[in-house]
């Protein structure tokens, strides 16, 4: 025994609960698996011991953003003491002149953190663009997740200013909401009128919570380990690397090997996020419905990343006059929405553009609609006038992930150069027998994300009256395919670098 206890390595051991910036902890991750079954049986102890299950909780969530992003937890803590000290203040005050001194307060010391961390090398070449001088990019390490829980925290600051909520007395309470691990680091942005209320709420989950909680881990995993990790590596990564290398047809199936890969790593991590919150007596609204159903660009956006345009209308857009100031007022607020939704992803003039062209897309919708008085939802009268609209839709979306996945400008206008004038689709055949097994899963994908709502629902009410011996057995296949299908270590979530 004690010759078995020699051989082990326990430093090696350790390292795996230091940060390591080569593999910052996710959900899909084995370690994060192994501590989140030693952490619920420890939760499920606490749930008659309210305040020290959120401290636990809070911990906790302190140690995986350490894991994500090392040392720099501290500015999730100044965000959290600076907003909930602001927030109270504001709730002692009437003045509405200090009311809203207040609110700035709060919005320069977020935004400040976080342009400092995300944007100064951009802006510092945009200068030294403007100026003629030379800038050398500073050493400025970006947070995991920085923008995720800034907006969040100021989400709170505004709704007190805006008198929509009551701040909260207690520091470990608001401590708890910023930091909840499921959706630190990547979202979704969750609200404080919709996450506060169930705080100091009596735990309850119950076999329905459960069985829903496990039906969005085992969709998440699939989604991201297998689908997204596997057609990434093997496929998407090399065209758009090198588009020129490739003929048209081989782009374009990159871009919707993008498209797919883009939506099962976010929304494979909401879903894992929601069923997290769900397992611990938590409920998050839905962050993706089927946004490529979408037959239009407006529709998509309330289908798409729900809980960043939702913020973006009630924070941004409407603050900037929304369509209360006249039809081009509107049409202006929403390209100024989202090209600055465009840099919230990344301080890159490729955001811009995509940004820009989503923003356009927006107001062009709008008029159309003014124009013939149709409604948002409306099915068309023609079935085959619904699925060209979704076909548009859906190839408008690809076309914007182009600018939004390439890190140069020229990548971007290379690949749709090669789209628009070497397409060759004679080598389609060649495509499909060399890259059959990523070709299986974009069909797999797509046909999954593509089937009817209500087989959807109908499989989920099915998943949750399964024993709980059936959940196990399941995400041990899951684990187990992810081993085979896997062809490198687990891939870091898109949106981590957001």
């Amino acid at each position: 025994m004690l010759n078995t206890l020699n051989v082990i390595d326990w430093s090696l051991i350790a390292r795996q609960f230091v940060y390591d910036p080569q593999s910052p902890m996710i959900f899909s991750s084995g370690l994060f698996l192994w501590l989140a079954a030693a952490f619920l049986v420890v939760y499920a102890a606490l749930h008659r011991r309210n305040t020290l299950r959120l401290a636990f909780v809070t911990a906790f969530s302190y140690y995986f953003y350490y894991k994500s992003s090392g040392f720099y937890f501290f500015l999730l803590a100044l965000v959290t003491c600076s907003d909930f000290v602001i927030a109270q203040v504001m709730a002692r005050t009437s003045r509405q002149a200090a009311r809203k001194w207040l609110v700035a307060l709060s919005l320069s010391v977020d935004l400040g953190l976080l342009g400092y961390f995300k944007y100064t090398n951009f802006l510092g070449h945009i200068f030294a663009s403007v100026s003629g001088q030379a800038f050398h990019d500073m050493d400025i390490f970006l947070p995991v997740g920085i923008s995720f829980f800034t907006f969040q925290s100021l989400s709170y600051t505004i709704d007190v200013y805006r008198g929509r909520i009551q701040p909260l007395e207690r520091l470990l309470d608001y401590a708890f909401y910023v930091s909840f691990f499921p959706q630190l680091v990547a979202g979704p942005i969750v609200r404080a009128a919709d996450f506060i209320p169930q705080i100091r709420r009596p735990l309850l989950v119950t076999r329905q919570m459960v069985g829903t909680g496990m039906w969005f881990i085992v969709c998440g995993l699939f989604k991201k380990a297998v689908i997204s990790d596997y057609i990434s590596v093997n496929f998407v990564e090399r065209i758009f690397d090198n588009p020129a290398l490739y003929s048209g047809l081989e782009n374009l199936m990159g871009v919707y090997g993008y498209a797919l890969q883009i939506y099962c790593d976010f929304s494979g991590y909401s879903d894992m996020a929601i069923g997290i919150a769900l397992l611990l007596g938590f409920h998050f609204n839905i962050n993706f419905n089927s946004p490529y159903k979408s037959a239009s660009v407006t529709e998509f956006w309330r289908r798409w990343h729900i809980s960043l345009s939702s913020w973006l209308r009630d924070y941004l857009y409407i603050s900037l006059g929304g369509n209360r100031k006249g039809k081009v007022r509107q049409y202006v607020n929403l390209m100024l929405t989202m090209l600055l939704g465009g840099l919230w992803h990344g301080a890159s003039w490729n955001f811009v553009v995509w940004g820009g062209l989503h923003g356009a897309a927006l107001a062009v919708h709008k008029m159309w609609m003014t124009v013939t008085g149709q409604r948002l939802g409306t099915p068309h009268r023609h079935r085959w006038v619904q699925l060209l609209c979704v076909v548009a839709t859906f190839h408008f979306a690809c076309l914007c992930w182009i600018f939004f996945r390439n890190k140069e400008f020229a990548g971007s206008v290379a690949m749709i150069g090669q789209i628009a004038t070497s397409f060759h689709p004679e080598v389609f055949g060649q495509l499909v027998t060399g890259y059959w097994q990523v070709m299986a899963l974009m069909a797999v994908g797509f046909l999954l994300h593509f089937a009817p709502d209500s087989w959807e629902q109908r499989c989920k009410q099915a998943f949750a009256r399964l024993p709980m011996v059936a959940y196990v057995v399941i995400l041990v296949a899951i684990v187990v395919l992810i081993a085979q299908v896997k062809s490198s270590d687990i891939q870091p979530f898109i949106y981590f670098q957001f």
